[in-house]
């Protein structure tokens, strides 16, 4: 069972709406994506605990049609520093 790239997406964006989101699909199967994040939700969180964040709000799909998520999460406060 695999999950439109367009519905990850959404499903992101829904749970975090001020997030810039870029997802790839990295086999072309529906099943195994790549996430990039960028989110004022992130800001001042570890790494793991912005992945943690993600992965509750996709839990309902990660134990079942999405086989893989690589997670590229960024903090927003990050990225205007680098900027």
């Amino acid at each position: 069972m695999a999950i439109a790239q367009s519905e990850l997406q959404a499903r992101i964006e829904a749970a975090f709406p001020d997030a810039e989101v870029t997802i790839t699909d990295l086999a072309g199967d529906g099943d195994h994506y790549k996430a990039r994040i960028v989110s004022g939700a992130f800001n001042g969180l570890a790494r793991v605990r912005q992945h943690q964040l993600v992965n509750r709000a996709l839990a309902d799909l990660l134990s079942g049609p999405l086989h893989a998520l690589a997670l590229e999460t960024v903090a927003l406060d990050t990225v205007a520093k680098d900027g």
